[in-house]
């Protein structure tokens, strides 16, 4: 059974070029552009992987990952912005991640 990524960003480059690098690797990817519909699959699919975006079209993203990770303790979440942000997360955890855009694939490389 594949690993599930879900990527909620609002860049369609941005999550093509990420759906291509992951399915490469053999993860089922999920792919939302809005926050509405990236929460909805996240509820359904249940993915282990996390990429949220912050600045999304009807809210921001990082204003949910204290529900998401307390809801889902397993999942790990990539906080990602092209704006340099301090997570909102109450309790650090380590599997909440900060990245700042853009992402480089040596960056992947070293986790994935």
């Amino acid at each position: 059974m594949k690993r599930k990524i879900l990527i909620i960003d609002d860049e369609v480059d941005f999550c093509m070029i990420m759906k291509g690098y992951f399915q490469r690797l053999n993860y089922e990817v999920l792919l939302a552009y809005t926050l509405r519909e990236g929460l909805a699959l996240f509820q359904e699919q249940r993915p282990e992987i996390l990429f949220l975006d912050n600045n999304l079209p009807d809210g921001n993203g990082w204003d949910c990952i204290n529900e998401i990770v307390e809801n889902s303790p397993q999942v790990m979440a990539y906080l990602v912005s092209a704006h340099r942000n301090i997570s909102p997360l109450k309790d650090p955890r380590d599997n909440v991640i900060v990245w700042e855009k853009p992402i480089s694939m040596e960056m992947l490389k070293k986790i994935f």
